[in-house]
């Protein structure tokens, strides 16, 4: 159960916060996208496909032509899906079959997108948030292409044939039968009910005991599950040089609870926060300009920065690609002087990482569920961590930037 792993993502936080499972047990793992160059003795491997915001075809078309460029049969495969089932996982899964069968000679997938540490259930094949439906959450109403959270009509959408295994199955003597007999179905796939971490690992360890391998589909919940049945290993720290220059915190996403790690942050006087709204990012260059000049100047001087992007009212989704793209054109000539990053949204760190000549991240530790640290590759070699939007508390940031102060004053990520 030592394997090597390819794990394909459709946004950055996800492709991090799966693959620093593996990393806990042992294993070196790192995340790339675009065309950075890649180690193929690296255990994990996890690629951000930034595929979110893409239609169903153009997702599907860039997992196909991504599994033919990486995929190989000395690697297990696990496709991370968004736990609250935003971007396009129906038609990406259904873009994994092909391209899997080719390489196994047969195509059975094990879904189960439960993140329990981070309140993500499955109950009866429909995904639950806190113990709410799915339906009934902000993220829902803010962002969803389905008419419901009920995984097999969300799967039919592609055309995937699909079996849900209830509570009851999978905490029986019968999982391993219940798997076989859905991996007899032509590309089917097993939809696992999930209320627990016990419960992913029971779907890991019956998943991987199987003689034709399956592949995997689930969020970092599942990626944990599976880190945990192969034997734990100790690796050294990841090492970097003292820096006395400040953090930038960056928080793109619009969930609410980003924004309240965001206020409770800039309670501490040492961190400078400066708001910025769409119509800056947008279609004020003077103001940009004398934003980026502001977080340089307080970088420079080691003190530390956080830039937010703030909205009124019901946000416009459509927009979100062409602010991370805006404020990361922005800070991009202020890179030198950035001794530490932390972004919250995959779309905002992807675009400000790329624009940043950041290729990649070398992963270290896990600050909290759903929370990665690494050291970035690329042009620049700083500690970064990242966090989905919606993940965490109040006090994510604060405890963030305790980690990557520590990383900055003692040489080391970890």
């Amino acid at each position: 159960m030592d394997a090597r792993w390819l794990i394909l993502a459709d946004d950055l936080t996800g492709a991090a916060d799966c693959a620093i499972a593996f990393r806990r047990r042992g294993r070196a793992a790192a995340v790339i996208w675009g065309e950075t160059a890649w180690d193929e003795e690296m255990s994990i491997l996890s690629y951000d496909a930034d595929s979110r915001g893409l239609s169903e075809e153009d997702a599907a078309q860039r997992h196909a032509a991504l599994l033919v460029r990486f995929h190989g049969a000395g690697r297990r495969l696990f496709k991370k899906i968004d736990s609250t089932l935003r971007g396009q996982p129906a038609a990406e899964i259904a873009a994994t079959l092909a391209p899997y069968r080719a390489i196994h000679g047969r195509a059975f997938g094990i879904l189960a997108p439960a993140f329990p540490a981070t309140g993500r259930t499955t109950l009866g094949g429909r995904v639950r948030v806190a113990g709410r439906p799915l339906e009934d959450t902000e993220v829902w109403r803010r962002d969803h292409r389905y008419e419901s959270a009920e995984l097999s009509a969300v799967l039919a959408t592609a055309g995937l044939v699909s079996r849900t295994l209830t509570l009851e199955t999978i905490r029986g003597d019968g999982l391993a039968e219940a798997l076989a007999d859905v991996a007899a179905i032509p590309d089917g796939i097993a939809i696992c009910d999930a209320e627990s971490d016990e419960d992913l690992h029971r779907i890991a360890q019956a998943g991987l005991a199987m003689t034709v391998p399956p592949f995997f589909v689930g969020s970092a919940g599942l990626a944990h599950a599976l880190a945990a049945c192969m034997p734990a290993r100790v690796l050294d720290p990841v090492r970097m040089g003292l820096d006395g220059r400040g953090a930038l915190f960056v928080v793109g996403s619009m969930a609410e609870m980003s924004r309240a790690a965001a206020r409770r942050l800039v309670e501490d006087d040492t961190v400078m926060h400066l708001p910025v709204t769409p119509e800056t990012l947008l279609a004020d260059a003077n103001a940009r300009t004398a934003l980026a000049a502001r977080v340089g100047e307080r970088l420079s001087a080691g003190g530390d920065v956080l830039v937010e992007i703030v909205l009124d009212g019901e946000p416009d989704m459509s927009l979100g690609p062409r602010l991370a793209h805006a404020l990361a054109d922005a800070l991009s000539s202020e890179a030198t002087r950035i001794g530490a990053l932390a972004a919250t949204g995959g779309e905002t760190a992807a675009a400000l990482l790329t624009r940043l000549g950041i290729g990649g991240i070398h992963l270290a530790d896990e600050i909290e569920p759903g929370v990665s640290l690494g050291l970035t590759l690329g042009q620049l070699s700083i500690p970064i961590a990242t966090k989905a939007g919606a993940f965490g508390d109040a006090d994510s940031l604060v405890r963030i930037r305790n980690r990557l102060r520590t990383a900055r004053t003692e040489g080391s990520v970890t």
